[in-house]
């Protein structure tokens, strides 16, 4: 029931400010994009939403879970089945730096990044470079990446049900709005909320393990209780944020025990107020997180290329 009730109080608000963002087309623009902002929020608690029903936590049956994640996927246009297999890799080596390349963002050890030429190392810049992260980077992701199976799956044709049947049910949803409303009133409205809540989403994902205390290891050194609580971070956002982002911040609790639906996840901070501190990044602190782009292993912890020139200015 309380599943239900999250559901029921995030889909409807998005429902209503997307028609909102429509309505005000007639008067202005800017205005239509103002509202789009509070619905792309609503947007990415769906996704965490549909994050949930992938960890199997959401709802009791895991068929309930694994069609309320599939209707989601149509608008946040993400293949369900497919994503739902990469990101229990991401979980199942968070941290390792030998399992590193699947569901996760592209990390460089120093010595690795000092060892590659200067094309693979230009190629590594522009990839972490902010605009490319948090723009460029969000919109491949969704409306390209996502539209086909990556990695060793591309082989399998198994692997392509669920993309294709989340590519025809996007398809058939897109047509209907426009038919509804109009193409361009539909892409004046639904654009804007996609692209914003996709980079919404790449920077939660990013400010939670990209951060300069975080964890990585190699294999033999790699356990998951501690790539859990110090390779994930506590993303301690003000409540309003905290609730649209349905405790996604609580990072490194659900990496220790995903099976927890978010709206459990601060009842666990509050029994276990020890954890409130591991890992700890404020909104404030966040930003800055934005200049790490490499893992020294001699120092275990990340560092940005500012740093490394500093730091290694003789190999550099």
């Amino acid at each position: 029931m309380r599943s239900a009730v999250e559901l029921i109080v995030t889909a409807v608000p998005f429902l209503l400010l997307w028609i909102a963002a429509w309505v005000c087309l007639r008067w202005s623009y800017w205005l239509s994009l103002a509202v789009a902002v509070p619905a792309a929020c609503f947007l990415v608690r769906l996704f965490m939403i549909q994050h949930d029903c992938g960890h199997g936590s959401f709802f009791r049956q895991r068929s309930v879970n694994d069609w309320t994640g599939r209707i989601i996927g149509v608008l946040t246009l993400t293949p369900y089945d497919h994503w739902r297999s990469s990101h229990a890799l991401h979980h199942a080596g968070s941290g390792n730096l030998d399992r590193r390349g699947i569901g996760d963002i592209d990390t460089l050890t120093v010595r690795e990044y000092l060892a590659a030429s200067r094309l693979r190392r230009l190629a590594y810049r522009l990839y972490r470079h902010p605009l490319v992260m948090f723009g460029l980077g969000p919109a491949y992701l969704f409306l390209v990446r996502h539209r086909y199976p990556t990695g060793p799956a591309f082989r399998r044709w198994r692997a392509w049900v669920s993309p294709m049947a989340t590519n025809a049910a996007i398809a058939t949803g897109v047509v209907g709005g426009m038919w509804l409303v109009g193409v361009g009133p539909f892409l004046l409205v639904h654009l804007p909320i996609t692209l914003l809540a996709s980079s919404i989403g790449v920077w939660l994902f990013y400010v939670q393990h990209q951060f300069e205390e975080t964890f990585w290891a190699p294999d033999g050194a790699w356990n998951m209780p501690e790539a859990a609580l110090h390779g994930s971070s506590h993303y301690d956002l003000p409540m309003v944020l905290r609730w649209l982002t349905a405790n996604i911040g609580v990072h490194h609790v659900h990496h220790l025990c995903s099976r927890i639906p978010y709206y459990r996840l601060g009842q666990v901070l509050r029994d276990h107020p020890g954890l409130k501190d591991v890992g700890r990044v404020t909104l404030l602190q966040s930003i800055g997180c934005v200049r790490f782009a490499l893992w020294d292993e001699a120092r275990r912890t990340m560092i940005s290329f500012r740093q490394l020139r500093v730091l290694h200015r003789p190999a550099a």
